[in-house]
């Protein structure tokens, strides 16, 4: 889920939310806080063991994970020093699974972000293909859930010809997530699609705060759930938490739930 900044969200529905979910992991993007600037009920809510990775430039980014139990290990980052301190992703290993909170950035045509949207991109594919593989030496699998930033199809984006040339529906990108899905590349899988692959409109899990976007269903699939083939095929129902109004939405996302029998 992209709380769309996690004191803003807990004044809105998140904590009712999260106190009513069945999840055993919870993943956070766009938390835009460090814990010291959290309440206590949000920072630590009961239950829950919550790690973050907060962005070095202050309101920015930054992620976080709940687990029911507690994880073996954590780790903040990946092997590149730019996004070290981004606060854009952020693993934890739980028994037999590494799970990942990932806010890959949003870039913006013909500026620095979308520059730096693509540096992201280039570094993060090959670590994807290398944890794949030690998660396999290890018997484990992996879960890598978050803001991808990316419409991958047509069936993704319900204006997808006016967006061609935009930010987020770009040839160039929905290239890069079809090789995280090609078996022969990236080896990964969309648990979502997955399970709804004749489902022409999304499901949808971020509509703009501008216009009529969320009552007309005019909306983006970019928060995924990306996971190793074997787990992926114990996924048994996945579904987009959307609001039943416009007024009761706690952020533009809405959180994106898989089941799976393990």
């Amino acid at each position: 889920m992209n709380v769309n900044g996690l004191r803003a969200a807990a004044k809105k529905g998140y904590l009712p939310w999260l106190a009513g979910t069945a999840a055993d992991v919870v993943c956070l993007q766009e938390v835009r806080a460090e814990e010291a600037q959290l309440s206590a009920e949000v920072a630590r809510p009961a239950g829950w063991h919550v790690s973050y990775a907060p962005a070095e430039a202050k309101g920015r980014a930054g992620v976080a994970l709940l687990t029911r139990r507690e994880p073996d290990a954590v780790r903040v980052g990946f092997d590149v020093p730019e996004f070290k301190a981004s606060g854009r992703y952020l693993e934890a290993d739980l028994p037999g699974l590494t799970v990942a909170s990932l806010y890959l950035p949003s870039g913006e045509v013909g500026t620095a972000r979308q520059d730096e949207k693509e540096r992201f991109m280039a570094a993060f594919l090959p670590y994807l293909v290398g944890l794949r593989q030690r998660a396999a030496a290890e018997g484990r699998e992996v879960l890598v859930c978050g803001d991808w930033n990316i419409a991958h199809r047509e069936a993704d984006l319900r204006n997808w010809r006016a967006n061609r040339g935009n930010s987020g529906f770009l040839p160039e990108e929905r290239a890069w997530l079809g090789r995280v899905f090609d078996p022969a590349d990236g080896g990964f899988s969309d648990v979502v699609r997955a399970l709804h692959p004749e489902q022409e409109n999304g499901p949808y899990s971020w509509w703009s705060y501008r216009g009529r976007a969320f009552d007309n269903d005019t909306g983006w699939r970019i928060d995924y759930q990306v996971a190793t083939p074997g787990l992926a095929a114990r996924a048994v129902k996945a579904h987009v938490e959307r609001a039943a109004t416009h007024a009761e939405r706690w952020s533009d996302h809405a959180p994106v739930t898989a089941v799976f029998e393990l």
